[in-house]
């Protein structure tokens, strides 16, 4: 193929690759397109090198599952993290999510998803067995599970709780309920219930 042929697909090429990322549509794949073309080339080299940097250097953390850089993750490194706390997510993005709050101090524990039977996931798919390993130490006092108030994290929650409590370890789940400033009449059942079993005394 010549490469006037060649160039010819090189903006079809790029909008297909845009188009596969998650919640960018044809019209966002579009805009980004546009924007680089316009751009200087330096611009591009920067978002391509950003973009190789991030396979190349960035890994899983061999103890929680955190993303990082390093050879453990920044949080697994910190030695003023409360190790005697562990907080169990789906994944790494939540780790995230939980940090900017500034409200915890303790470990993580990235499972790498949930407990789905519809798409033939299971504990076995999951890091549950690095957890329990992470536990049998004696000096995590409490595991704190964070997954989702959906169908398959309270499954996957129900789980984690059913298998760590034998092992004398208080297990707590993250409270959720109705969002501030949310009117009731909009809240779902799952929600508006699960603010009626967290509620507190006032």
């Amino acid at each position: 193929m010549d490469q006037q042929t060649n160039d010819g697909h090189a903006l079809q090429r790029l909008l297909d690759e845009l188009g596969r990322l998650p919640g960018i549509g044809p019209k966002s794949a579009q805009r980004i397109a546009y924007y680089l073309l316009e751009s200087d080339a330096e611009t591009a080299r920067r978002l391509a090198h950003a973009i190789l940097d991030l396979k190349e250097q960035v890994h899983f953390c061999p103890i929680c599952f955190n993303y990082a850089t390093r050879d453990t993750c920044d949080i697994c490194s910190d030695p003023s993290r409360d190790k005697t706390t562990i907080c169990v997510v789906s994944e790494p993005r939540d780790v995230s999510a939980i940090e900017r709050t500034g409200s915890y101090h303790g470990l993580y524990h990235v499972l790498g998803g949930v407990i789905s039977p519809m798409d033939k996931i299971g504990p076995e798919q999951l890091h549950v067995r690095e957890l329990l390993s992470r536990l049998a130490s004696g000096e995590v006092q409490e595991v704190i599970l964070a997954t989702n108030p959906d169908v398959e994290g309270e499954t996957t929650a129900t789980y984690l709780s059913r298998t760590i409590r034998p092992l004398g370890v208080r297990v707590s789940r993250l409270a959720s309920g109705l969002p501030v400033g949310g009117d009731l009449e909009y809240a779902d059942e799952v929600t508006l219930g699960r603010a009626i079993e967290a509620r507190r005394e006032v």
